[in-house]
């Protein structure tokens, strides 16, 4: 605020505001600019979401329409559920706006004038547009989804632009207990990432947060230093990554250990369903649960005692292009990596175990 008030100052409040309404019309003509260079037509994807939170796959839609310098986006989604997966109609439109203009133009100042090109659609009262009283804690799941649903519809005009499903979650696992020394409350919030889509002309990143999020990695000295857990693994998986002339990335393996008694709940996406690759590019592993003797999960929570353990694996993201397109260089040094392993290099590229590559 002070800041502002220096500026109107030293400059004056008509010049201030007429900058700030430049600044927006600036982002309005530099998204009007990219919509019109994408082919107009009609482009429809579809998927499922699949998370902890619910026992069914919902089917999730959207219909982008590109005419002139517009965009259109229109949702399809099943009614608001009892679950803390809705998104509210901000949240659906902030997704939307990073989306489109991560395709049109990344450099479009993120400001308020990129939406005036944009129509954003989706009826009430469903996941995707919920009203009140729905549960929304967990609706960056959704968020997440709705973001990879959009470049699959963009890949079908923009193809080189787009990446392929990335793992479409931001898997979350909530602690709480009770300090064993002295009863104080702790409560812990990890957040994890998982495989990046690949492009047309690179590999899917490994391991990472995607879309809208952007959280931290703690340490595992900070981890284990402050909390009564123990982190016994954490890697990359191998084979997670959807094959593909470029691999999509892998998802990660956390494997914790309670040191004294705790509850945790989780949000663990893709369980049923895989991250789609594009033009031939195979999909990314699934997410899951997996429990050490004792540990049983009630749908997305569990009691643990000191020293059970759980393991949380997240989803790997798709490829992109056949397989078959893959340089034979990289197939050797994914062999070599452990990226994948020599079964999977027999299924998926039979030149290169023939020699003929």
């Amino acid at each position: 605020m002070q800041r502002f008030q220096a500026l109107c100052a030293k400059y004056g409040a008509d010049t201030v505001l007429a900058a700030g309404e430049g600044l927006l019309d600036h982002a309005e003509r530099k998204m009007r600019a990219g919509i019109a260079a994408i082919p107009d037509g009609t482009y429809k994807f579809s998927d499922v979401f699949d998370n902890s939170a619910t026992d069914v796959d919902l089917p999730f839609s959207v219909e982008v329409t590109v005419t002139g310098d517009q965009m259109r986006l229109h949702f399809e989604s099943p009614p608001q559920r009892r679950a803390g997966i809705n998104m509210t109609y901000t949240a659906l439109l902030a997704t939307a706006y990073y989306v489109v203009k991560s395709v049109v133009d990344p450099t479009i100042p993120p400001n308020a004038g990129l939406a005036r090109p944009l129509t954003i659609t989706a009826p009430e009262g469903t996941v995707l547009n919920c009203v009140h009283p729905a549960a929304v804690n967990g609706r960056v799941q959704t968020c997440q989804r709705v973001s990879d649903m959009i470049l699959g519809a963009l890949a079908q005009a923009v193809p080189e632009r787009v990446i392929a499903c990335t793992n479409s979650a931001c898997t979350i696992a909530h602690f709480i207990g009770e300090h064993p020394k002295d009863g104080t409350l702790w409560v812990y919030l990890e957040t994890m990432g998982g495989g990046s889509g690949a492009r047309f002309n690179k590999d899917g990143l490994d391991g990472v947060h995607v879309h809208t999020t952007n959280t931290s990695n703690l340490p595992v000295e900070a981890l284990e230093l402050e909390y009564p857990l123990t982190l016994m693994r954490y890697e990359l998986i191998g084979g997670s990554g959807g094959a593909g002339q470029f691999r999509g990335g892998m998802g990660l393996r956390r494997v914790y250990r309670a040191d004294a008694d705790c509850r945790v709940r989780l949000d663990v996406s893709r369980l049923r369903s895989r991250s789609w690759g594009l033009f031939g590019g195979q999909p990314g592993g699934h997410g899951g649960i997996v429990c050490g003797p004792g540990v049983v999960f009630d749908r997305d929570r569990a009691e643990l005692k000191a020293g059970q353990w759980f393991e949380v694996i997240t989803p790997g993201a798709g490829g992109y292009g056949p397989p078959a397109a893959r340089d034979p260089a990289a197939v050797a040094r994914d062999l070599a990596e452990d990226v994948i392993d020599r079964a999977t290099v027999g299924a998926v590229y039979p030149a290169f175990t023939r020699g003929d590559a």
